[in-house]
């Protein structure tokens, strides 16, 4: 006997040859998938109904899945740790940035092997809203490729490439909200009294002001409140900008669209899925309405699918949110959840050593990051598409809002920074500024007159991309930061995107920098080396998988990190423009004394 029901209309759906090792895999994820559901929508009249219809849904789409796709879900069924290992590094770019459209991403390939990238995420690709789009977040179809970067069937050849180069396509998949001019929301606008309850919409601002008493603002300065009139149908709930309206996923009918689609862009060759804004999918009054236990029985809900589904696929959760909140996204033993999440905290925190040339915070985030499930992993990095919110180091800081402003004031150019980084939203509603800006312009390039300064700059560079490299999952790397690009102000000429500084770290990739990448003469040629050679060494050094424990080693010195990953591998960093020594004894496989030049870094192994 089962305490869930049987699979029977999902094995219907798919043919003979397939349906014992479905079978199995329900056994397997069915439970969580059926307690996970029971406890969101138990309570309605129609959920065995809703539960039977959405196993007939699943088996559809494992049926439309190709024999490649099945023999790559057979091989990782068998290894699900694939993606732990040392050798894994992830590329982060917009397609339309790097190759121009997703043909030109195919010609990219290239350089990605030579890089060493095992992994692509190409930001959003899917069609979206006309008009301002939130760089692409605002999805108006999670069927169609944005026409001017192809079409379906090119998403199809790309994952087929990239496959060959055993690279994991990854792509965005935004969870939380769709843009108003979306298929659903333009039905609600129509009067489909269906679609209009996949939205959270309020005839009056009764209950919007109820909850705004608890909600935080994503973005104050340029888009205030969570909610927006709409004339035709009233207040609706849009965290974001006003053109992304909230899904209802209170609403079962949206859990299983979002599946559904899901399935569909897996079943073209999408490997991985960055599940974007996580945090904010259930509605509570009374709360922030972010990470609610409600959240994470969905995101557990969509793992359990795949699990059954497309076992190749791996979930990722952007889940900007501070260190004490991230471990939820992945699960607990027997429980998982998504696969991955970013560990946005470490990123801020390396950024903030080199600001104060000290290591306290980056070492409190570090030591405060939990052991995680078997199965899971952290993703780390150094820059992305967005921002760096400097409020997420606020647990590490004690609340101390002065010394994070300061280190925010410190990217932007204040004092003797070496800095060149941009505000993001820095109006009167803003506690701490964000920063923007490429990673090599933060690190000091932009600012360096001479050799010498343009050294220190590089040393920088390579000094946080060591963290990442070095703590414990899969590191990766941002277009253009393996070259060294700087800041792209041409933004500001775009009517379209000139209100939004991220777009200073969004530039088109450098051919010609890409051209002297092999000349060690050269500013991108020296940091693609430098990379190139600290990727190479992660990938030969087995102390280096996501799963090797970490522990940060006490320095009298606050300007040093020592980390050692198991009992073979220590990496020392100096977040200081002055030579510092480690003392004899650190590490007792390395008994002598080492001195670190300003901003220098050793890795060392048994």
């Amino acid at each position: 006997m089962t305490d869930f029901p049987s699979p029977e209309r999902l094995l219907a759906a798919l043919p003979l040859a397939q349906r014992a090792e479905a079978a199995r895999r329900y056994a397997e994820h069915g439970p969580l998938l059926y307690r996970r559901l029971a406890g969101l929508y138990g309570g309605r009249a129609d959920f065995a109904r809703w539960y039977d219809d959405l196993l007939a849904a699943i088996g559809a789409l494992m049926a439309e899945r190709s024999a490649g796709l099945r023999e790559l879900d057979a091989c990782r069924a068998a290894n699900p740790g694939w993606f732990l290992g040392q050798a894994m590094l992830g590329y982060s770019a917009y397609a339309s940035r790097f190759g121009g459209d997703l043909a030109g991403v195919g010609r990219r390939i290239e350089h990605l092997r030579a890089l060493g990238v095992t992994y692509l995420h190409l930001l959003p690709f899917l069609r979206a809203r006309a008009g301002e789009n939130d760089g692409g977040f605002a999805v108006a179809s999670f069927d169609d490729v944005e026409p001017g970067l192809g079409t379906m069937d090119d998403l199809e050849t790309l994952c087929v490439q990239l496959r060959a180069a055993g690279i994991s396509l990854c792509g965005d998949f935004i969870l939380n909200h769709v843009a108003d001019d979306h298929p659903w929301a333009q039905g609600a606008l129509a009067g489909d009294a269906r679609l209009r309850d996949f939205f959270h919409v309020f005839p009056d601002r009764a209950m919007p002001d109820r909850y705004e008493r608890t909600l935080g603002q994503v973005f104050p300065e340029a888009s205030p409140g969570n909610f927006t009139h709409v004339p035709a149908l009233g207040w609706v709930w849009t965290t974001f900008y006003p053109f992304q309206w909230d899904l209802n996923y209170a609403n079962p009918d949206v859990l299983a669209e979002i599946a559904a689609a899901l399935l569909r862009l897996a079943n073209r060759g999408v490997e991985v899925f960055r599940l974007d804004s996580t945090a904010f999918l259930w509605k509570r009054e009374g709360t922030p309405c972010m990470n609610q236990p409600e959240a994470h029985a969905i995101l557990q809900a969509l793992r359990a699918i795949v699990g059954i589904a497309a076992p190749a696929v791996l979930l990722k959760a952007e889940a900007i949110v501070p260190t004490r909140d991230l471990p939820a996204y992945l699960g607990e033993p027997g429980v998982p959840e998504c696969h991955l999440a970013y560990h946005s905290t470490l990123m801020a925190a390396g950024w903030a050593a080199l600001a104060e040339q000290d290591t306290s915070l980056l070492r409190a985030v570090v030591e405060r990051t939990p052991s995680l499930p078997a199965g899971a992993s952290w993703l780390t990095y150094v820059r992305c598409h967005d921002d760096i919110g400097w409020k997420i180091l606020a647990d590490e800081a004690a609340g101390d809002v002065a010394r994070l402003a300061g280190i925010a004031n410190f990217f932007h150019g204040a004092g003797d920074s070496f800095a060149a980084g941009v505000p993001f939203q820095s109006g009167a509603a803003v506690t701490v500024q964000a920063t923007n800006g490429m990673a090599a312009a933060l690190a000091g390039f932009e600012t360096a007159a001479g050799p010498l300064a343009r050294e220190a700059a590089l040393r920088r560079l390579l000094l946080v991309h060591g963290v990442a490299l070095a703590f414990g999952g899969m590191p990766m790397l941002y277009m253009g930061d393996e070259l060294g690009m700087g800041n792209d102000h041409g933004y500001r000429a775009d009517p379209q995107r000139a209100h939004d500084t991220r777009w200073v770290q969004r530039p088109d990739f450098d051919d010609e920098a890409a051209a002297r990448r092999d000349d060690r003469d050269t500013w991108s040629g020296r940091v693609f080396g430098a990379l190139r050679a600290l990727v190479e060494q992660r990938s030969a050094c087995a102390a280096l998988a996501a799963d090797v424990p970490r522990t940060v080693l006490p320095m009298d010195d606050p300007a040093l990190l020592a980390l050692a990953r198991g009992d073979s591998f220590l990496a020392l960093f100096n977040f200081s423009a002055r030579t510092v020594k480690v003392p004899p004894g650190t590490w007792p496989r390395y008994p002598d004394a080492i001195e670190l030049e300003p901003w220098g870094m050793r890795w060392l192994t048994r």
